[in-house]
């Protein structure tokens, strides 16, 4: 009964959160569809102005339209706007705005928190919303004020703190809208701004439990089991995939033959953050290898943590089945990681994870590749890319973007959404399943697997 009580509870969470992302595009697409958001005389059609509202809610970063050109200061707020509450979660705002009235945050409220964050207790709902408050104007006003150094020389003080201020933002919300035209392209030789980048990058992926247990750790002397597994997996694949592209890209041979080692060794760097859900980039990504390619779409799948900015199937679902198969190869029955053991519960949510997630991949580039022309020169990797850049809410692309048609356009705002609402919410919501306990359970029986 419990357990049927705890299933009934997550669909009407679920369907609850699904509404308000869905409320908050709607209102996203009406803010930019005033006058005032695009310059005089610029047209958007309704279907671009969904997307973006989407890709900015999502904190994707892909864009119908060039977003330093198209929209107006107004609209480019709009869209830093619906990141930064997309980013947060909008639940996160409500309970702010229930503070500031000081009025009492209702038991469905808690609930709902609870679920946008992935918090393990109700208890905690209080304490990690002044964290993830505290963190975020904490990371983007120092941010603000690190990027300031370098635009405000650049820019003068007005679009120099502009362009600093909409940096930040979007660098810890790992979207990957920005307001030069081009991406950081300009500034690939420029390695204080790339670095200050991937640390706001990197601490926006982490997780607020994360980085709370890491506040705390002076105090509690000791770190959760879900921070030391997604620490150790975050640290891993950002030195393996740092280590694969030196080696795919042959020291990124495609930036200009005057490029100094140390900027090509950041720009290295920043290629192997970026695909962690940012979609920021430094070069022209229809410039790089093959396997560089291979590397960043594995990087998009993966994405970042449970309760962070990013999206993917989670480092720690990763992490999991990676010991899972460790434990399955040395023939031990238990999956074991810093002297605890993972539940069964956990590694079957991570199958089944990767499982409907391959399933909703495969299906959305089936429809793009009947939809979308693929140009001379690119093969499947040119939906692919996208599809996975789309589901990861990371904001790269090949090119395909702008050249959406209307239902390739429907099919990205789809995985954009499942990407940062997620896949296990996404899929509950729409689902009119009754949770219901089997009173028999037939006989257990093996077949051949492998």
């Amino acid at each position: 009964m419990k357990k049927l009580a705890h299933l009934r509870l997550f669909d009407t969470l679920s369907k609850k959160m699904v509404a308000g992302f869905v409320i908050l595009i709607m209102i996203g697409t009406g803010l930019l569809s005033l006058p005032w958001a695009t310059p005089a005389g610029v047209h958007t059609s309704l279907i671009d102005v969904v997307f973006t509202a989407a890709s900015a809610t999502c904190i994707t970063g892909l864009t119908v339209v060039n977003t330093a050109a198209h929209w107006s200061t107004f609209g480019q707020l709009v869209i830093l706007g619906l990141s930064e509450i997309g980013a947060l979660g909008y639940m996160t705002f409500a309970v702010l705005l229930f503070n500031i009235m000081r009025r009492q945050i209702g038991l469905s409220t808690q609930l709902m928190v609870k679920a946008s964050l992935n918090l393990e207790s109700l208890s905690d709902t209080k304490s990690v919303m002044k964290y993830v408050v505290g963190l975020s104007l904490l990371f983007q006003l120092g941010g603000l004020g690190l990027l300031a150094i370098d635009f405000v020389p650049r820019f003068g003080w007005r679009h120099g703190l502009y362009t600093a201020m909409y940096h930040a933002v979007m660098s810890f919300c790992n979207a990957g809208f920005d307001v030069f035209g081009n991406s950081l392209q300009s500034f690939r030789n420029d390695p204080y701004v790339l670095i200050v980048t991937m640390i706001l990058i990197i601490a926006g992926g982490l997780g607020f439990l994360v980085w709370r247990d890491l506040l705390l750790f002076h105090v509690r002397k000791r770190l959760t089991l879900n921070s030391k597994l997604t620490l150790l997996t975050t640290i891993s694949l950002f030195v393996i995939g740092f280590a694969v592209l030196l080696v795919t890209e042959r020291d990124l041979k495609l930036l200009p033959a005057g490029t100094s080692w140390f900027n090509r060794t950041i720009n290295t760097l920043f290629l192997s953050v970026t695909p962690r859900t940012a979609g920021l980039i430094t070069m022209p990504t229809q410039g790089l290898q093959a396997g560089s390619l291979f590397v960043i779409m594995l990087l998009m799948f993966i994405g970042g943590t449970p309760g962070s900015t990013a999206g993917g199937i989670k480092t720690t679902t990763f992490g999991v089945l990676m010991f899972q198969s460790i434990a399955q190869l040395r023939g031990r029955e238990d999956v074991e990681f810093s002297h605890r053991r993972f539940s069964q519960e956990n590694i079957s949510r991570a199958l089944m994870l990767i499982f409907l997630a391959s399933v909703v991949l495969t299906i959305a580039t089936l429809i793009l590749t009947q939809t979308e022309r693929i140009p001379k020169g690119f093969g499947l990797e040119y939906v692919l890319f996208e599809a996975l850049s789309a589901f990861g809410t990371v904001g790269l692309s090949l090119g395909l973007t702008p050249h959406l048609s209307v239902i390739g356009k429907i099919i990205i705002m789809l995985l954009m959404f499942i990407g940062r609402v997620g896949i296990f919410t996404s899929l509950y919501a729409l689902s009119k399943r009754q949770a219901k306990v089997n009173l028999i359970r037939y006989p257990a029986e093996n077949i051949l697997i492998g």
